[in-house]
């Protein structure tokens, strides 16, 4: 048995009939050159012979009695691999368009928590003979980092299926009996066993066992309290000195992003857009204009919220803030699963008046938020979502999604927009290569707009999640980041165009 942390049981205890807390990426691959074809088949031969490297695929949760623990994993003793890899299939022509409408409908669907927590949506029918794989997992066993890691689980170097490594590279976890893989993603030598399990699942605990580690662990509970509360306290005091001495306006706070048409009470219905955006044309912006590519990312959502809000008329009251999901996993915690992440808010500053000026001023807030970061004990975060009962943060969920709250107040943030880097090298999964993976992060109460980015092969694919009824103009977001990026590139080109000996300044 093995009990979910603070920050990963915060991701379950959240969850409302509105807000599903699941991780989702469309997956396009070309099956065109594989001796023949691949199919729903194939891809579920590949998933039933590797789930066993993904050891939270073969384990179902467990919460504790009146949610007074976190929920534990435990074996599923009736893991079923039909129930988590299924069968789609788009309606003509099978373009990003069905896609998209098919992944919102996956998107609004919460998981079964009697189950373990995630899917496989093999969709056929896709045009240009492709295919397209959707893995939906919850967001309690994984975050963007260690969600690649998962899906290295089931990919391959080579069309001849040379299998990536297992927990990052060169590692191996403890147990694990994972060789060489033969062409149909069984381990040569050894027969395809339906996920290799390593023996027979542990029967599920019983309900004296589940309260008595309940009441044994309420002592260290209570240290635990007291302990977040002095961290809390003296992280509280070391900010307000750090803000006192900082020059310049600190970054944003919780609840001072402005009120707009995207940030109500949501619905528990999706809609989502996909888009892609050259490398190249990412370094040329910071080749010549400055900043990270985090930077250049930030300056393209601010680019494209600023024309999105335009066209429907509106026009916020100050600059909006995102909230960017931050990893702080080490390299001793690289490919471990759940969630290692920190979050900073950051000003997109869409009231500059060219793009240039955006991104100069997002390059200063997040340079901010980065030097504030520091100075914040991350430990506090978690220790609240650690030392907060399940029950008491369900409770709440619930009663902000009943109340439509957001309908009311101030969101804490406007949007989420994550960038998460991914592998320069082809994958590949039954032979087939993939040719595209656009990410999709989750929405929550009063923020109606994710847009998760994430690189592979000289390429940002961008996915955007959004509330069906406040957004049901989603893919004006994608086609105006589209633009916001070309803006950026004209600029740097216009910099750093040389100047025709005819316009230069003559010697004084």
């Amino acid at each position: 048995m093995e009990r979910l942390t603070g920050l990963d049981g915060a991701f379950v205890s959240l969850e409302s009939s509105t807000t599903h807390l699941h991780i989702l990426g469309v997956l396009l691959f070309d099956p065109a050159d594989v001796a023949g074809g691949v199919d729903f088949g194939t891809i579920r031969q590949v998933v039933a012979d590797r789930v066993h490297r993904v050891p939270p695929f073969r384990k179902r949760m467990v919460e504790v009695p009146f949610g007074l623990q976190q929920p534990s994993l435990v074996d599923d003793p009736e893991f079923d691999i039909d129930y988590h890899v299924r069968r789609a299939s788009l309606p003509a022509p099978g373009g990003l368009p069905e896609l998209a409408a098919l992944v919102g409908d996956l998107a609004a669907r919460p998981l079964d928590r009697r189950r373990p927590l995630w899917e496989f949506h093999v969709v056929e029918g896709v045009e240009h003979g492709r295919l397209a794989v959707v893995p939906k997992v919850h967001h309690a066993i994984i975050d963007g980092v260690s969600g690649a890691e998962v899906l290295a689980a089931f990919f391959d170097l080579a069309p001849e299926a040379v299998p990536l490594p297992l927990f990052g590279p060169g590692r191996r976890r403890k147990g694990d009996r994972s060789g060489s893989h033969d062409a149909t993603g069984g381990r040569r030598g050894v027969p395809p066993d339906e996920g290799d399990p390593g023996g027979s699942p542990s029967p599920l605990p019983g309900e004296w066992a589940l309260w008595r580690d309940v009441v044994g662990s309420l002592p260290a509970h209570a240290e635990a309290v007291a302990r977040t509360v002095s961290r809390t306290v003296r992280t509280a005091r070391t900010l307000a000195g750090r803000n006192r001495q900082v020059a310049g306006a600190p970054p944003p706070s919780p609840f001072e992003a402005p009120r707009t048409s995207i940030n109500r009470a949501i619905s528990p219905h999706r809609r989502v857009s996909f888009a892609e955006l050259p490398m190249e044309g990412v370094r040329r912006v910071r080749a010549v204009l400055g900043g990270t590519t985090n930077d250049v990312v930030l300056a393209v959502v601010g680019g494209a919220m600023r024309a999105f809000f335009a066209e429907r008329g509106e026009s916020p009251a100050s600059p909006l803030v995102a909230l960017v999901p931050v990893s702080v996993r080490t390299e001793e915690e690289s490919g471990r699963l759940g969630n290692r992440v920190s979050a900073m808010l950051v000003a997109l500053g869409e009231g500059a008046d060219t793009p240039a000026q955006r991104l100069q001023s997002i390059c200063d807030g997040t340079a901010s938020a980065k030097e504030q970061s520091r100075v914040v004990d991350a430990g506090v975060f978690a220790g609240w979502a650690q030392t907060t009962f399940p029950v008491v943060a369900t409770r709440l969920s619930r009663l902000v999604t009943n109340l439509r709250l957001f309908d009311h107040v101030s969101p804490l943030f406007n949007l989420i927009v994550s960038n998460v880097p991914g592998p320069d090298v082809p994958l590949f999964m039954a032979g087939a290569p993939l040719v595209a993976l656009y990410p999709l992060g989750p929405i929550i109460e009063g923020v109606g707009v994710n847009i998760t980015v994430f690189s592979y092969r000289g390429t940002l694919y961008v996915g955007v999640q959004a509330c069906w009824d406040l957004v049901p103009d989603v893919g004006t977001i994608t086609l105006r980041m589209e633009e916001a990026l070309a803006e950026l590139v004209a600029e740097a080109d216009r910099r750093d165009r040389p100047v025709p000996w005819w316009h230069a300044e003559l010697p004084a």
